[in-house]
């Protein structure tokens, strides 16, 4: 195994911890989830970390990746909203946010050409939030009833993270889409 393959391992590692996250959630092991979920939420950072600093990116890296980051949060703001532990338009919101980029994504591909897709600094800020505000909704759970404060206020900070990240992608991707339209007349 080549060190520049590290990346890709803790993504797939990432990918296979979301079943025992999801089941753990839905048992209620709350004991279990929470660190199963930061052992997956740090693996995010780990591996962007690792491939920016030793430039260890690979093609399947920019697909795993993302793939483990969306199955991850989407997973468990599904399981926390059915279960009552997150707002369920809160669950909608970080949902909605990445089905918009998802299908604007896929019309920049067909209207205007290849897509070379570039996280955003408030996009990386809204995924932190994101695992923050899960890791401590877990906390709560588990017991840690003092952290009920911090949740709530995390929950407006992921609204705001959510729909500021939503809209400047889509202005960002339109800018772009309009800049190509001016080149090719």
């Amino acid at each position: 195994m080549r060190a520049s393959s590290i990346p890709n391992l803790i993504s797939t590692l990432r990918i296979l911890l979301v079943p025992p996250v999801v089941w753990s959630m839905l048992d209620q092991r709350w004991d279990l989830a929470l660190p199963l979920f930061l052992i997956a939420g740090l693996s995010d950072g780990l591996d962007g970390f690792l491939a920016r600093r030793y430039h260890w990116t690979s093609r399947l890296g920019a697909i795993l990746d993302p793939i483990g980051d969306k199955l991850l949060m989407v997973s468990s703001y599904l399981v926390l909203g059915w279960q009552g532990v997150l707002p369920s338009w809160l669950v909608a919101l970080v949902i909605l946010r990445d089905v918009v980029i998802m299908i604007g994504t896929v019309l920049y591909r067909f209207i205007v050409g290849v897509v070379v897709f570039e996280p955003i600094l408030l996009s990386k800020i809204n995924t932190v939030c994101q695992i923050l505000l899960v890791t401590i909704a877990l906390c709560v759970m588990a017991g840690g009833e003092m952290f009920t404060v911090l949740q709530t206020l995390l929950i407006y900070i992921v609204l705001v993270t959510t729909l500021s990240s939503g809209v400047a992608y889509v202005v960002l991707w339109s800018r772009r889409a309009a800049a190509m339209k001016v080149k090719s007349s």
